[in-house]
């Protein structure tokens, strides 16, 4: 049995590696080189926030700092916040010399997930001022001053209806620095950026904490409506309009969030709130997902810990290749790369985290966010 183990175990690694789209490798980034247009399209950025006044502020400065050349206009869509969000976000717009549109969305009716809704409501003012883009980014993200330029000129230059980076997240906590490299490492295995950028694969996806649309296209692909109770808001909206042309998908450090997870606690509601989404909520792929995280990331090092013969050194080997296939991310994230060996551990939590989530959705706490439950969560008899 455990030679079967030992054997199935490397297969799953040596297509990992080698046919995954070298997801792993994390090549695909902004650290490239982009031409700039001659004339440059209007921009409206939009900014969902619900109770956000602890992070708005830095957020807003940064938006309002670019150095964009072309029109720019921002929007800041307050969800419904009881904490001053929207007046902290006129303060920093005020101390800046630029102009802030805040838009009230009056909280989310039956049949929207509440940013998604709020994202609607930003659109529909920002189609007044009918901008040739939309930038959707999140309250916590920071922007340096030539992101938006960068975006732009790339968008451009590649022909891509949707361009987004994904932010470099906040890795200072102890649960920041055990959750944020892999999680970095966990939706590039599920989604090869490699992959989303290529129009002859269908899988799709963006991060949703800087999302440039270009306008006409977010129309063909069916406008926001589209993804109106979309728990996984990006990546819904990455596939809608990747059927509609191509996509961009990549690392950086121009674009940081700011958000602390200063407890494992506090990692373990942002991972609960959409992992069961992910799967469909489907009890079959819950299981699926358990099996295969089971087999790809506990069987090797048990094998090596337990096993005997050669396969504890196969075992031992596959570990061995796991951990360092982990190194890019946490060189990445300027952490020792001893952290590979310890992946397995770290892929066993984000599958309790998974568990929690089914539970909290059979509990009708399925998305539960800032004092809100999503609207796909089922009745209880």
């Amino acid at each position: 049995m455990s030679a079967i183990l030992a054997v199935a175990c490397l297969a799953i690694w040596a297509y990992l590696l080698a046919a995954r789209g070298s997801f792993w490798r994390g090549l695909v980034t902004d650290e490239i080189t982009v031409s700039r247009p001659q004339q440059w399209p209007a921009v409206t950025i939009i900014v969902p926030a619900r109770n956000e006044a602890e992070v708005i502020d830095a957020s807003v400065r940064s938006l309002l700092q670019q150095n964009y050349p072309g029109a720019l206009s921002l929007v800041l869509v307050d969800d419904d916040s009881s904490d001053g969000t929207a007046n902290v976000a006129r303060t920093a717009a005020a101390s800046s010399g630029r102009e802030l549109t805040v838009v009230s969305s009056g909280g989310p009716p039956a049949g929207w997930s509440g940013k998604v809704w709020a994202l609607k409501c930003g659109i529909a003012f920002a189609e007044t001022m009918q901008p040739d883009y939309l930038l959707l980014t999140d309250a916590d993200i920071v922007h340096a001053p030539g992101t938006l330029s960068w975006l732009v000129a790339q968008s451009l230059n590649g022909g891509f209806v949707l361009t987004s980076l994904m932010a470099r997240l906040r890795c200072e906590s102890l649960a920041e620095i055990v959750h944020v490299p892999a999680f970095i490492y966990f939706f590039q295995m599920l989604f090869p950026f490699a992959w989303v950028n290529r129009t002859d694969r269908r899988i799709a996806a963006a991060a949703g904490g800087c999302m440039l649309i270009r306008a006409e296209a977010l129309g063909r692909a069916g406008g926001i409506d589209s993804i109106g109770n979309a728990l996984i808001d990006d990546c819904a909206l990455a596939a809608r309009l990747k059927a509609v042309g191509p996509i961009w998908l990549g690392l950086t450090n121009r674009v940081q969030s700011i958000r602390a997870y200063p407890r494992f606690a506090d990692v373990r509601q942002m991972i609960a709130r959409s992992a069961y989404a992910q799967l469909r909520h489907s009890p079959l792929l819950l299981a699926a997902t358990a099996a295969g995280m089971a087999l790809t990331f506990l069987a090797p090092p048990l094998l090596a810990v337990f096993a005997t013969g050669w396969p504890r050194y196969l075992g031992l080997a596959t570990w061995l290749a796991m951990a360092l296939s982990f190194v890019p991310t946490t060189k990445f994230y300027r952490l020792s790369p001893l952290w590979g060996l310890g992946l397995p551990i770290i892929a066993v939590l984000y599958l309790a985290y998974t568990f929690n989530s089914a539970y909290r959705h059979l509990r009708r706490r399925g998305g539960q966010w800032k004092g809100r439950v999503h609207v796909n969560a089922p009745s209880m008899q």
